[in-house]
């Protein structure tokens, strides 16, 4: 940088030199605007820009920003706030608070509620068979004319989370028969062991035949039945145990409505839930499969050991 004293003597013969340089500035000015400027005027921006550092005057604003290691304008504009939707594209999006949309049910083959037994897999064990009576079992469902039955192994049974579940089971051999699981069958029964009623396992092999290796999957039947609700004996307002009946897929949840939301209910392994202290007794009820489908009941009144149908069934799967 020069110094003041150099800078003082320049300013004493200013009025020598500034009018022979603005002279000549112009007549290059002139001539570079005459000679370069196009029919469409789109060089002119540059020939007055080139003459301009011609006469030493604004060389810095001239420098593109990338030389200087800045963003073009362009750039910054990504991190800048995104500009607000014109009236055409927020009309176009529909606005989640305002219009909400119902969840999607899950796809066919997910079951995020599912326990041991999920849906797509093959189970390998053995087949056995046993005396089914009148068809109730540990579940609970009390008797039924539909012998095509069997009783779970302890380890998939999982605390009567198999309940209502429908099975098909194949025999080596091809042949193939599908129950629904109404039982426990416990040690020595195994992991992936099924136990079938009698009229199940004959569909199978003979008798004689006592056990037989199987391999066995989950299935989602076609049905043209509903889910029906039992509360248990001495149930009441104070006190209840619930039951679902007939439901397609495996029930994973049930809760009671408290007025201000749902309380989901205990399962104990004899297929009940329970409210301890009456909670949600006689109130609306929701029910969730293992594929996370849910459906409401409403009005089922605290009518012990009776079973009152309702209008609801799980999609089958």
């Amino acid at each position: 940088m020069a110094s003041p004293s150099h800078r003082r003597p320049r300013r004493k013969r200013r009025g020598v030199l500034v009018p022979a340089v603005a002279v000549a500035a112009a007549g290059l000015l002139v001539s570079l605007v005459v000679a370069l400027t196009p029919d469409d005027g789109s060089e002119t921006v540059q020939a007055t820009g080139t003459a301009a550092s011609a006469t030493g005057a604004a060389v810095r604003p001239s420098v593109p920003p990338t030389a200087t290691g800045r963003k073009p304008r362009a750039e910054p504009s990504t991190t800048s706030p995104a500009p607000k939707p014109s009236a055409t594209t927020a009309s176009a999006r529909p606005s989640h608070r305002s219009t909400p949309t119902p969840a999607p049910r899950p796809a066919s083959g997910g079951a995020p509620l599912a326990g041991r037994i999920r849906p797509g897999a093959t189970y390998s064990g053995v087949a056995t068979h046993y005396d089914a009576g009148d068809g109730d079992g540990a579940c609970l469902y009390g008797p039924s004319p539909d012998l095509m039955i069997a009783a779970m192994n302890t380890a998939d049974y999982e605390t009567s989370k198999a309940c209502g579940a429908y099975v098909l089971v194949r025999a080596a051999g091809g042949a193939s028969v599908t129950v629904r699981i109404t039982n426990e069958c416990p040690s020595p029964c195994a992991p992936g062991q099924l136990d079938l009623s009698r009229e199940a396992f004959a569909e199978l092999a003979g008798l004689s035949a006592g056990r037989i290796p199987i391999t066995w999957s989950l299935l989602s039947p076609g049905t043209s039945d509903t889910v029906s609700i039992r509360y248990k004996t001495g149930s009441s307002r104070h006190w209840c145990g619930i039951q679902a009946i007939g439901h397609r897929n495996p029930l994973a949840r049930l809760e009671v409505g408290t007025g201000s939301g749902w309380l989901r209910l205990a399962r104990t392994e004899y297929n009940y839930f329970l409210s301890p202290d009456g909670t949600g007794c006689g109130g609306p009820l929701r029910l969730t499969d293992i594929y996370g489908e849910q459906v409401t009941v409403d009005g089922v009144a605290v009518r012990p050991d009776v079973v009152q149908p309702t209008r609801v069934q799980f999609a089958r799967h």
